[in-house]
């Protein structure tokens, strides 16, 4: 049999026109292209990792590889999570078997039925005595020996990246283990998970810029969630201790190799903690999670053509460090002592582009991101930061920082912790300086009203789902570790 994806020479509608000529050839036999159910009793994996000669077997899945050797084929028939290698003798078919299988291709998904042996090389192979017709793929595969190289098709075709890069797979699956054993590790502690509204009338919990919507039905306009943190606090009133969501989030603002509109995010609340107590949470959590997927706590960093260009050292303790203390150490031991028209002056010198309608706390937060931030790889908790930053956090005795922690490694922030501010009168004033006089659009009179009957004292964190998996797997964007990040449409 003679695989048309093989002839480099014919062009794609060519080959199209082959595979549509084999489907008809399918129908015409009698043979459904597009299948049914099949039974199967075990996945290609997982009879290639528990494999013993003699087992009577029946697996599906893609043909990933073909070897036709005239009188005899080898396959590797596969998923995403793995593959075995199949073994035909077309001697023994009929003929209306053999002409079914000259009208298969790389691709194409079948079922088999057999017996497992190993080869004189010891691959362990199914000998098929049958074969059933899943699904006709209809286009060609990426190349098999090099796989999908194309970053840009790799993200706007996300199907042939898992099928013709084994490494994209395993990173997703990695993924999903990775967030199903977070939810194990808060359930182990007492956490409730629940879920929140997507759709909310005012956008809270963060500064950021909402994606717009409007509800028909109710005639009023409402914004895609900016962060959970509202609602879950409100759980905190209503008596539930520790609350924890996954869940999807939407910032309508830029897109880089660290940012993705659409996101996912862990928020989790302790009443009775503080962000001191969650730190420790976040640190433990983060160091099972390389153990159990990485299986070490020093994880190789690369750039987007696989260079190593850092090693990122998790072993605990994590260093913590004050926030003003650090910044100092970038910009000069004076920093907090001149004035602010000379902080101006200073960051002219170090190299950090300002606008002119910066206050002077976002100044010292520009200075703090591109010096410090930005060249900070192992992990660091930085603490007390300015309490203008943050308006839900806890103000620190003295009133000039909050009692947060923001977790930096890699050069980006991967989880802020606050101790939850659970003051309404001064939360309210808060929230209503960071509104900037749009208080009517921006700040949730109905949360402060919440609070009005009474928080406990809590500590909180938010952890950057996507930007956690690019740490532990050491990816180079965020578009390697989200099956189909947001691109803009192609003319």
């Amino acid at each position: 049999m003679s695989d048309a994806t093989d002839q480099p020479q014919s062009t794609e509608t060519e080959l199209i026109a082959v595979r549509r000529d084999k489907l008809a050839k399918l129908r015409a036999l009698g043979v459904d292209p597009f299948g049914a159910r099949f039974q199967t009793s075990v996945t290609p994996a997982d009879l290639h990792t528990d494999f013993s000669e003699g087992r009577n077997v029946s697996i599906a899945g893609r043909i990933i590889a073909l070897r036709d050797m005239g009188k005899s084929v080898f396959f590797q028939l596969g998923d995403a999570h793995g593959s075995i290698q199949g073994y035909l003798s077309v001697k023994g078919l009929d003929e209306t078997q053999a002409a079914i299988w000259k009208c298969l291709d790389r691709g194409d998904w079948i079922g088999v039925t057999g017996e497992t042996f190993l080869t004189r090389t010891g691959e362990p192979t199914i000998k098929v005595e049958t074969f059933t017709v899943l699904s006709k793929s209809l286009r060609p595969l990426p190349d098999k020996f090099h796989g999908l190289s194309d970053r840009e098709t790799k993200y706007r075709k996300r199907h042939l990246d898992l099928i013709g890069n084994p490494e994209s797979a395993a990173t997703f699956i990695t993924r999903s283990r990775m967030i199903a054993e977070i939810r194990s590790f808060l359930h182990e502690r007492g956490f409730l998970e629940v879920e929140t509204p997507m759709l909310q009338d005012v956008a809270g919990g963060a500064a950021a810029r909402p994606f717009e919507t409007h509800h028909n039905a109710l005639g009023m306009p409402l914004t895609l969630r900016i962060a959970p943190e509202l609602f879950l606090k409100r759980l905190l009133v209503g008596g539930f201790t520790k609350v924890f969501e996954l869940n999807r989030s939407f910032r309508n603002e830029g897109i880089s190799r660290r940012h993705n509109p659409e996101f996912t995010m862990l928020e989790a609340y302790w009443a009775f903690s503080d962000f001191e107590e969650m730190a420790n949470l976040v640190e433990e959590m983060t160091c099972l999670l390389a153990e159990k997927f990485c299986g070490t706590l020093k994880i190789d960093h690369k750039d987007e053509d696989g260079n190593v260009t850092r090693t990122i050292d998790l072993t605990r303790p994590w260093r913590r460090a004050d926030y003003h203390e650090l910044i100092k150490g970038a910009a000069g031991s004076d920093f907090f002592e001149i004035t602010p028209e000379q902080r101006r002056a200073k960051c002219e010198e170090l190299g950090v582009q300002l606008s002119g309608n910066m206050e002077d706390y976002e100044v010292v937060q520009q200075v703090f991101e591109k010096k410090v931030e930005e060249h900070t790889f192992d992990p660091c908790f930085v603490t007390r930061v300015a309490s203008e930053l943050i308006p839900l956090a806890k103000v620190s005795p003295g009133g000039k920082t909050v009692e947060v922690y923001e977790l930096i490694i890699n050069g980006q922030e991967i989880s802020p912790g606050y101790s939850e501010l659970n003051d309404p009168d001064l939360q309210r004033q808060r929230l209503e300086h960071q509104a900037g006089g749009e208080e009517e659009q921006k700040v949730d009179y109905d949360f402060i009203e919440t609070l009005e009957y009474g928080m406990p004292p809590a500590g909180g964190i938010g952890i950057g789902i996507d930007r956690l998996v690019m740490m532990l797997t050491g990816a180079a964007t965020i578009r390697d570790v989200v099956l189909f990040p947001l691109l803009k449409r192609k003319e």
